[in-house]
Formats: structure tokens, sequence, C-alpha cells
């Protein structure tokens, strides 16, 4: 790499692209349509980066069409991504490490989605909050963002914000990206849509929701307040009349930047508990994986049981725990041991109590009595002893965990 000539039109130095992979790679993640893996593509680094230098720093770069692949959605759907070749994505890693720190200066603080330093633990905790303050919510679900979105109004916001015509050129060549099918039929964008899994689909989300959303609502209704996660967003109302009036707003302000509010998603939500006891037929909304509603609670002053607002993980995401661990089928594990099983399991469990136990994180006990139940069907197939009685091998379950209570990660941090 310390060959390369860096007197080129562009200024891309052979420094970005490296600091670009080291990203890219530690993200992973799969092949785009080349079918190079990122071992294949760390064998030949040198290689592929070089490539991908001179090209983009020569101006000369096209991106190659995305591999779209289909992720099952909870309500049975798939979701349709589109996956970039690995020298691709460190190209996207350079222009969004580029721009990124000149945006994060103009996004509101109440976007939370792919930003640095911010989180989807951070807007549930602003929306849990808000719900207890403010009575209403408006839960919005915009219908097919990512393959909605308008190319040249986003061009507009672009160049407000970019004047390096280098920049726009390349953003402008990854819009225009073709997807190619899983059938093999290569489909040309029509001026619109941005690739779900693209390394700057994200920020370039975020760029036209700023001006599409967040700095329209602010600037038309003080009063409401909002979080939003990329598309998931949810707006604070103090009224019915107010939710209702904010509502018609929304719809009308997406249809003039190209997006539709899916009718049957969006809705109105009342934040019933003790002290809001309006009779309302939708008292729930869902974000990010977890369900708001009225939950009883117990006072920490008095002890005492009330009716409060909050969020738990959701029925859906424990649903997809549950069908988690019905694929890895935990019972015909060939484990010699127990431990073997737990060193397998942990890291998904330590990710699965990491995000769904930071609230009320005692509803994932369901899900960990159905891995327990689980791991005595292995003991009663790995051990002869075991076959014949269900209740000794839960016994047998106990004693593991009395006697080594780190084992399981769910059992280090208090779960059933």
């Amino acid at each position: 790499m310390n060959l390369w000539n860096e007197t080129k039109s562009i200024p891309i130095s052979r420094q970005m692209i490296w600091e670009a992979y080291k990203k890219v790679r530690a993200n992973k993640g799969s092949a785009g349509i080349d079918n190079v893996s990122m071992e294949e593509f760390d064998a030949n680094r040198s290689k592929y980066l070089y490539k991908l230098w001179n090209r983009m720093a020569s101006g000369s770069y096209f991106p190659p069409p995305v591999k779209e692949v289909e992720i099952p959605k909870k309500d049975g759907k798939v979701r349709k991504l589109g996956i970039p070749t690995i020298s691709d994505r460190v190209g996207q890693m350079v222009v969004k490490m580029f721009i990124e720190p000149r945006l994060e200066k103009i996004f509101r603080k109440n976007s939370y989605g792919y930003r640095p330093n911010k989180n989807a633990h951070q807007a549930l905790a602003f929306v849990r909050e808000n719900c207890w303050k403010t009575d209403w919510v408006i839960d919005l679900d915009i219908k097919g963002f990512f393959d909605n979105i308008d190319h040249a109004k986003l061009m507009l916001a672009v160049e407000k914000h970019i004047p390096e015509n280098w920049v726009r050129l390349y953003i402008q060549r990854w819009l225009e990206m073709p997807v190619l099918t899983k059938s093999g039929k290569l489909i040309q964008k029509q001026g619109k849509g941005t690739p779900q899994g693209g390394v700057i689909s994200p920020l370039l989300a975020n760029l036209f929701l700023h001006y599409a959303f967040d700095k329209w609502l602010e600037k038309t209704d003080g009063a409401a307040n909002f979080a939003r996660y990329a598309d998931d967003v949810i707006v604070h109302c103090k009224s019915e009349v107010h939710a209702e009036r904010t509502l018609n707003a929304i719809r009308l302000r997406m249809g003039t930047v190209g997006l539709e509010l899916h009718p049957e998603k969006t809705k109105i939500v009342y934040c019933r508990d003790y002290r809001r006891k309006g009779k309302y037929a939708t008292v729930k909304f869902d974000f990010l994986g977890y369900s708001f509603q009225p939950r009883t609670a117990k006072s920490k002053k008095t002890g005492k049981l009330f009716l409060g607002y909050d969020c738990a993980i959701s029925i859906s995401s424990r649903k997809r725990l549950a069908d988690k661990l019905g694929e890895i089928e935990v019972e015909k594990l060939s484990f010699k041991s127990i431990v073997g099983i737990a060193q397998y399991l942990n890291p998904m469990i330590k990710g699965w109590v990491n995000y769904y136990g930071r609230f009320r994180g005692y509803e994932l006990s369901k899900v960990f009595q159905l891995l327990r139940r689980r791991l005595v069907r292995w003991a009663r197939k790995r051990y002869k002893r075991y076959k014949t009685s269900l209740n000794r091998a839960y016994r047998w379950l106990e004693r593991v965990r009395a006697q080594y209570p780190y084992l399981f990660y769910h059992w280090q941090v208090g779960y059933s």
C-alpha cells in the first residue's frame, strides 16, 4: 500500500480507504454479487483496496449492482435488503466517514437511529418518559420508506450541506445502483429508493427525514414531541384532538415528499394508567421490539401495586427468540456436557439480555423457561438415568445451577 501514488484528481487518500476498510471488516457481513467473502477479501486485501482507491480517486468508480436478500418480517412478509459487495461497502464507508461529522451537527437530538453515540435504548427511554408526561401517542409507520425515498429531493438536501462535487457524484451513483434479484433479474431504479443494507443508506435516510419530518414538525407544531429511530417514529401529543390534527398534518406532509403512511399500522394510542382512566380501544403500541401498554407496577414508596404505563419486550419479539431456540434445537446439540452448550449459547443469550433486559427485563423469564425445558430434554437424551424421570432431570439442572451459577449468562444476571 505504501507504493500507492496519491496525486489523483479526487482527494481520497489511502488512509481514508484503510480506515473505512477496518470499519467494514469489524461489521462483518456477507458477500455481494461477486461472491467475495470477508475471508477472501482479507486474503487479497492489498489488491482489492488498491483497485478501489485507484478508481475512486480518479472519479472512474462505478458501484456494481446490489444483491437482493429477503429477511422474514414479523407480519409474515419479507423485508428486502440490498447487499453491496465488500469493496463497495468500503467505498460507501469512505464517503460516510467524510460527510457524517458535518451532518451530525444539523441532526436533531431526538433522532436516534444509526448515529454515533445514539442507540435504541436512549430512544426507548425518551418515549417512556414522554408517555408518562403526555396522554396521547401517534405510532407512525411509513410505508416502504427505503424503497420510496425521492432521489431528487434527497439530492437537494445533499447539495445544501455537501459542496464537494466528487461526494455528490458518488452518492448519485449509489442511489442509481441497480438491484440483482434472487431470480437473476436486474432492476433499475426509477428515481427513488435506497437499498436497506447499504453502508451509506441510513445516513442518507436520516438526512431525508431531517427535512421531510424532524425540522418540519418542530416548525409547524411546537407542542408535539417526537422520537425517531430511522423510519420508526413516535409522536407525543397533549390531547386526542391534538393527536388527530397532528396526524392529518403529517399525512399531508408525507404526501408532499413522496411518502405514504401505512393506513393499518399507523395509529393513535391513549396512554392509560391509574391517573388516566379514559375508555379508549387502543392503549398499546410497539417500538423497537418493546410493547408500551398499561402494566401493573409496584410503588417504591409504599410497596403497593398500581397501574402504570411502561414498556417490556413485545410478544412478537419474545416469539422470535422462542423461534430461534426452536431453530437451534438445543435438545439435539451434540456437546458432551452442558458446559459446551453454555459456551455455544451464551453470546446469543447475552445479546438478548443486554437488549430486552433494559426495561422490565423479568418479562424475558418466559423465554428462559423455554430454554430450561429444552436443556432438560437434552439431558434426557444424553444421560440414560434421566430418560425415565422428568423430575430427576429437572433436579439435575437445578443442581448444575447451584454448583455453577455463572455457567449460563442469564443465570449470572438472575434470570430463572
